[in-house]
């Protein structure tokens, strides 16, 4: 008979003590290998008889880091700015994480100083429509220097000028796995560009596509360790999101400033796991098939427009977002005796939306900059759900989950007003205050409306404390995004899990404490590290709801804390040319109150660890580049009131890759991936009594994938 030991997850506090403003120090370090000169982003700048960007903003506080032109990522051969970005030493890209209206910007990156009206249609997707022949430089500048509140750090501005003609890219990547999983065949985009002085407009068509599958044991073990039942599991998931995104500009001769973005998608999701069972105490063998698929609609469009208005300039925002995602889930299992089917099959039709407006006014005051700024939101989502379950016949019949079917609702309010200023040549600071209301209110039989008033703002710095050294600090008093979800009663057949409806959850408000030290490493690259401290209130895990069952609800309080670091080392500075490594490594703490058993653990499901690494070699004098890139990450336990579980994987996927940047004219690039056989795990502990250590089983996953080759060609046209 087997056995195996109950995993526990266990975590101690960390005491993050101090002001993230103070404690900085000033490092003098070497000279940077790439072009230095501190150029604002109001320069024109004006390369090769190509027009300045005429959509640019002007800013004359504003404070260059670094800047990098065209040539200094020619060895990567770029096709689109996207490229570009991703080959600036020590950033990373950082894409937002769904926030809260469009106050504040959660991304990093801006086109001509401006930011992009969009969320899903984001920076990745707005670089990757801008053809490599439009970028005129990159620039990494201090965030506080802007007159755009919530950036501080690092920011990459990406200056570009319409040719005047029209460009395009092309990529197609197929790929194919040892291990029962088909062919990727349908992955590949196409965008083009154009404009003229006065305009530039982007359009893109692609398919982002996977073909996912693995397999291998499960097995289960009853409360005193003793295996009880052994599956042989594999499964395979196909997704494709065809995606149709453009972007217009036009910058007229007063300097009024229009930008239109947009996107539309369909989502296809199609899922399928097949579990043989054999139990071990004589019970007849059976096959439990486990379906799943979404058929998702969605749509995106933004605008602004700019303008002179008195003695500032106004700006107009306009943003709407739809999404319609019907699922289908069906859990069968099927016996060896012939006995009747046993199962159940949950449809759930989820419409959502946000629609935004928002004005902007900036102008010169008080020796630096205003902006005062108001917001106006309405967002819902509405759940139509059925749950059935096969009766002793085998027939689905109706079974009630009561709260599955609602609308929540939520209209907002937000103002606020932010101030820079520069307070000596390399110091710059940035403050802002505000407040916002909003009312929420979910419909049917466990609806409610309520009302919240929440104040927030920040202040930040930004010091260049020498030529090879940047350091930026903020405090910041934020309030967080509800996933409406939450409100609604679902159940997961996979695992079958339950949550019951919960109309009380509150936004979660949060102190944020960072620091930011941007070292330049000379001619042996650069690195960044950003400690944080986040002190939340209101925090959503995994809570007892009265009148029985469970769902996601408010804690009173929690911790979050860690680094994240971006460090580029180049081999020039060391005697050779050509190879290059990027590595991003983050780690994170975090601590809550269990609220069944007291005691201080993780947040439920948080990223503990996460390390990306890429060696590059590019050969002197060819144009062919080898390298292999690396991926690894660790989760906390997710915690519900009667069960732990995590999913994972062993050590490190990794990925050996050939390219040669000119075949007639193309790029293409051969991979191999997973070549380290990383395998798929799932661990799972199911109590009886969670308080009471009572358990009634366990499972063990380990699953393979095999191994992945992918064939990717670029070019441009």
């Amino acid at each position: 008979m087997l056995s195996r030991p109950l995993l526990r997850a266990m975590s101690t506090r960390v005491f993050f003590c101090g002001s993230a403003l103070s404690a900085l120090c000033t490092v003098g370090l070497a000279s940077p290998a790439f072009a230095q000169e501190q150029r604002s982003i109001d320069e024109p700048d004006v390369e090769d008889g190509a027009t300045a960007p005429a959509s640019a903003d002007t800013s004359g506080n504003t404070t260059t880091r670094r800047s990098f032109g065209p040539e200094d990522f020619a060895r990567f051969a770029p096709r689109s700015a996207l490229d570009m970005a991703r080959q600036v030493p020590g950033f990373s890209i950082q894409e937002g994480d769904g926030a809260r209206g469009l106050g504040q910007a959660d991304t990093n990156v801006l086109i001509n100083g401006r930011r992009i009206s969009g969320k899903s249609n984001g920076p990745v997707a707005a670089l990757q429509r801008i053809p490599t022949e439009e970028v005129l430089r990159l620039e990494l500048v201090d965030g506080a220097s802007l007159d755009i509140g919530g950036l501080s750090g690092q920011v990459l501005n990406v200056i570009t000028a319409s040719t005047g003609t029209i460009s395009g890219q092309f990529r197609y990547a197929p790929q194919f796995r040892t291990r029962g999983t088909p062919a990727r065949l349908y992955e590949g985009s196409v965008a083009i560009a154009g404009g003229g002085q006065k305009d530039d407009w982007t359009l893109a068509l692609e398919n982002d596509s996977n073909r996912r599958g693995d397999d291998g044991p499960e097995l289960v073990f009853d409360g005193d360790g003793l295996l009880t039942e052994i599956r042989e599991e594999r499964r395979n998931s196909d997704f494709d999101t065809i995606q149709l995104s453009g972007s217009y500009s036009r910058v007229a001769d007063n300097g009024n400033v229009l930008n239109l973005t947009g996107e539309v998608n369909g989502f296809l999701r199609r899922g399928i796991e097949i579990s043989d069972r054999v139990p071990q105490n004589g019970d007849t063998p059976n096959v439990r098939t486990f379906r799943d698929s979404e058929d998702e609609f969605n749509f995106e469009i933004g605008a602004d427009y700019q303008f002179q208005f008195g003695p500032g300039r106004l700006k107009l925002i306009g943003y709407h977002r739809y999404e319609d995602s019907p699922t289908v889930d069906s859990s069968i299992t099927e016996f060896a005796d012939g006995r009747p089917l046993e199962g159940f099959r949950f449809e759930r039709d989820a419409d959502e939306a946000e629609t935004i407006v928002r004005s902007e006014y900036s102008l010169d005051g008080l020796g630096g900059n205003l902006v005062f700024a108001l917001e106006g939101v309405r967002n819902f989502l509405e759940i139509e759900s059925s749950l059935q379950q096969r009766d002793a016949t085998g027939e689905l019949v109706p079974t009630p989950l009561a709260g599955a079917n609602a609308r929540v609702d939520e209209d907002r309010v937000d103002g606020g007003i932010t101030y820079g200023k520069v307070l000596k040549p390399g110091l710059q600071l940035q403050t802002s205050i505000g407040a916002e209301y909003s009312q929420i209110s979910q419909s049917g039989p466990f609806g409610q409306t309520r009302e919240f008033w929440r104040p927030k703002g920040f202040v930040s710095l930004d010091w260049k404390a020498s030529d090879a050294l940047n350091l930026s600090g903020r405090i910041e008093r934020e309030v967080g995004q509800l996933s409406f979800f939450d409100f609604i009663a679902s159940v997961d057949l996979d695992q079958e899990r339950e949550n019951v409806s919960n109309a009380n959850l509150v936004p979660e408000q949060s102190w944020v404490f960072e620091v930011e030290a941007a070292v330049n490493l000379g001619a042996l690259g650069s690195l960044s590290l950003r400690p944080f401290f986040e002190e939340i209130t209101d925090i959503v895990d995994q809570i007892p709801i009265e009148g029985g069952g469970q769902a996601p609800g408010n804690l009173p309080s929690a911790q979050r804390y860690g680094v994240e670091s971006d460090l580029t080392l180049l081999s020039d500075g060391l005697g050779w040319r050509g190879t290059r490594l990027d590595v991003t490594f983050n780690a994170i703490g975090s601590s809550v109150r269990d609220p069944l058993l007291g005691f201080k653990r993780q947040l439920s499901g948080i990223e503990t660890y996460n390390f990306e690494s890429t060696l590059r070699h590019d050969f002197f004098g060819t144009s062919w580049a080898i390298g292999s890139e690396m991926f690894w990450e660790e989760n906390a336990f997710d915690v519900r009131l009667d069960e732990i579980a995590r999913q994972g994987e062993t050590f490190a996927f990794t990925t050996a890759f050939i390219e040669n940047k000119d075949v007639a004219g193309m790029t293409i690039r051969a991979s191999a991936s997973n070549i380290l056989d990383r395998t798929n795990l799932f661990e799972r502990t199911v109590f009886l009594d969670r308080s009471a250590g009572v358990i009634d089983f366990s499972e063990d996953r380990r699953r393979t994938f095999g191994t992945i080759f992918t064939l990717e060609i670029e070019g441009s046209f």
